[in-house]
């Protein structure tokens, strides 16, 4: 069974350069790919900035997705708050936040969904598919110290290594060195190369990534190419496909 998948720090949906909050330009960034899973970073809930808009569902209801989970990160004393989102087409069974936060720095998490997919036609039976949706800190140590507490945290240290996980979105790794240094060792098979995604409108840096684990092959990732994508965000969204053995 082929699913796509998309991972996208969508800057709380303000353009990189213009600074015009058009939340619009994001879906319109992701929509021509109809993707089955849709990882966010820096998701709003309740800013003036945009708008007092609820992210996770404005964005789940202009792309069809009914199925979301969003966990905050960081609240504003401004009001409101932003972290991780997914969006799913597939009903969600189980959802949770593990804390990577390394004070003083920022809060940081991922945000971890179970969903029960359809592997086929009548008869054909379900797969529990596991989706990881990380944002990682600005510093090299802070990254790895991040990266090892995932590796060891609940539920993901418990899964049989055959269990289909996706780990996927912005990573801040500048040199796209988290991969082979912990990612590969602890059995996760990572993109052929680095693919540049930021910033959007002149992409130099491989910031965002997709690793999988398991009964689960990645069969093709690229990145965005529309012209609506470099000015919706300061990141481009990267697209993957993947196949569930």
């Amino acid at each position: 069974m082929r699913l796509r998948v998309v991972t996208y720090n969508i800057h709380k949906g303000i353009g990189g350069v213009d600074r015009e909050y058009r939340p619009e330009r994001i879906r319109d960034a992701i929509a021509p790919w109809e993707p089955d899973f849709v990882l966010l970073q820096e998701v709003d809930d309740g800013c003036r900035r945009s708008s007092g808009h609820r992210q996770v569902d404005l964005l789940g209801e202009m792309l069809g997705l009914r199925h979301r989970t969003f966990f905050p990160n960081v609240c504003l004393r401004a009001g409101g708050r932003y972290g991780n989102a997914i969006l799913s087409r597939f009903p969600l069974t189980d959802t949770r936040n593990i804390d990577l936060t390394f004070p003083p720095a920022k809060r940081r998490s991922v945000l971890h969904a179970s969903f029960r997919v359809h592997r086929g036609g009548e008869g054909d039976g379900v797969r529990t598919f596991h989706v990881f949706n990380l944002h990682l800190g600005l510093s090299a140590l802070l990254r790895r110290l991040q990266i090892r507490r995932f590796l060891e945290s609940h539920p993901f240290a418990g899964f049989h290594p055959r269990t289909p996980v996706i780990v996927a979105g912005d990573f801040n790794d500048i040199w796209g060195s988290l991969g082979s240094e912990f990612l590969v060792p602890a059995g996760f098979r990572q993109m052929p190369e680095p693919i540049r995604t930021f910033p959007a409108w002149a992409p130099i840096w491989p910031l965002d990534a997709f690793y999988v684990r398991g009964d689960v092959d990645l069969l093709h990732v690229h990145r965005s190419r529309l012209r609506v994508a470099r000015a919706a965000s300061d990141h481009l969204p990267l697209f993957a496909e993947i196949r569930l053995a």
